[in-house]
């Protein structure tokens, strides 16, 4: 046995516990015993077992066996417990087994094997739970990072802090552009955290009215103001042994940027029109799109509360910054708005992919989002040009300021003609959609101009 198990042996009868404890320590378990439930508990606020082997009845208490079962059930629901019933009491221990007991044992035992045997399946059980709920967090925490896709230098930058960061208990601060990801983020950190399977609370503070936001956060008590008709949790409550995202924080009134510094000093929330301070464990994350160092040099937002916010700070850098990750994010996007709305499997066209490229996203990740749920809608196959909106069809990039610079080495001149002229001609196909007669109005020429030009660089279009 690679690491020693441990069993709780809970007997009222003396060499009943030295009988199991003799077994059970020469198959390789560490043993301790109790005479009762009472001590049985206490033994279990100081260590957890792998198994609890109690018997049903002690002295003339004929309800010990199941009151400790019920406690098991309470306080330490993943330990199982074996029950040893005497001769005339099965029917009873099977009822236990109805309640939750993992097996039981009958005296006088047949064999120390058959003890053994019992033990061995009861920690093999709860191996497997143990295993099962490991994979089902995994799963659960990779479900969760599955909207996170990106194969720039940028993403990985984010990915490899939210990583590093994750377990601690450090406040993180995360600044973006509106529509970037900042929750993503977020919800990255917690399902990466010991918390993960505590609740994750987001509220958006610029969301809420002043005069509401402070009962949302800390909750209130009866009677604190008209039509508080009962106790209410606020959400620092409600996220308690989880994590918060205070979104937008940036917009949050300065009486509750107070009382949230408050929660960082002492754990501590206290209700509106209450008076005792109730203790919550919660981690804290921020997220804003506002700057808020300036608004700090401003009087706009408190000093001392921005730098216990940003102990950590994590920046999300806008889409246009991480061009090479549009292909990857709306692919991703197209199949899971297709699976949402019924459709099977859909696909872009080269075009109307190259125009995605094109489009700097000045509403990023969010706007790309809605493009791909607008164009699934009007599409018949794949995504086409005609399908995306007219602000992505028509965009022109704007070109670089700064003049033309002739390198030392010196350059093709007719080369980077035809990269440019070629590049003019393919956008305004794009724009006229493949109108050769539209496309050289855009650009001044004749159509037989246009297609000796086609022609010349071997691009097709259709008139």
């Amino acid at each position: 046995m690679p690491a020693k198990q441990s069993v709780l042996v809970v007997d009222d009868e003396l060499s009943m516990r030295e009988l199991l404890e003799i077994v059970l320590q020469g198959a390789g378990y560490e043993v301790r015993s109790a005479a009762g439930v009472g001590e049985a508990m206490a033994a279990m606020g100081e260590t957890e077992f792998d198994v609890v082997l109690t018997d049903l009845y002690m002295g003339n208490d004929r309800e010990a066996g199941l009151r400790l079962l019920a406690w098991l059930q309470q306080n330490a629901p993943a330990t199982p417990a074996i029950m040893i019933t005497a001769h005339g009491s099965v029917e009873t221990a099977v009822e236990a087994m109805r309640l939750g007991a993992a097996d039981y044992l009958q005296k006088p035992f047949r064999t120390n094997d058959e003890i053994r045997l019992r033990v061995e399946r009861a920690v093999s059980q709860r191996n497997l739970r143990r295993e099962n709920e490991a994979l089902r967090k995994e799963q659960s925490r990779q479900a969760h990072l599955g909207d996170m896709v990106g194969k720039s230098r940028a993403f990985h930058d984010v990915m490899s802090m939210v990583r590093r960061v994750a377990a601690l208990p450090s406040t993180v601060a995360i600044h973006g552009e509106s529509g970037v990801g900042k929750e993503l983020v977020a919800r990255a950190l917690h399902h990466l955290s010991g918390r993960a399977d505590k609740p994750f609370v987001a509220i958006n503070c610029g969301g809420i009215p002043e005069t509401l936001l402070e009962s949302e956060l800390f909750g209130y008590k009866k009677g604190a103001f008209t039509g508080a008709v009962e106790d209410k949790e606020g959400l620092f409550a409600v996220a308690n042994g989880g994590t918060i995202l205070l979104d937008e924080i940036g917009e949050m009134p300065m009486m509750l940027q107070v009382k949230l510094l408050r929660v960082l000093d002492n754990s501590t929330v206290t209700p509106v029109g209450g008076t005792a301070a109730v203790r919550v464990d919660v981690r804290i994350i921020s997220a804003t799109n506002r700057n808020l160092a300036e608004m700090v040099e401003r009087g706009e937002f408190r000093n001392d509360l921005y730098y216990r916010l940003n102990v950590i700070p994590i920046h999300v850098p806008p889409l246009r910054d991480r061009a090479e990750d549009i292909p990857l994010l709306a692919r991703h996007l197209l199949q899971r708005h297709a699976a949402n709305m019924g459709f099977g499997l859909k696909e872009f066209s080269p075009e109307a992919e190259r125009l995605l490229m094109r489009y700097p996203w000045p509403g990023n990740v969010r706007e790309l989002g809605n493009v791909i749920e607008r164009a699934l809608a009007l599409s018949g196959g794949q995504i086409e040009v005609e399908d995306l909106p007219p602000s992505v069809r028509d965009h022109v990039p704007a070109p670089e300021r700064g003049g033309a610079v002739l390198p030392p080495g010196g350059v093709n001149l007719e080369d980077l003609i035809s990269e440019v002229e070629r590049e003019y001609i393919q956008q305004a196909l794009d724009r006229s959609h493949y109108s050769q007669m539209k496309a050289a109005s855009l650009l001044g020429l004749t159509p037989r101009s246009l297609r000796y030009r086609l022609q010349k660089y071997g691009m097709n279009a259709e008139d």
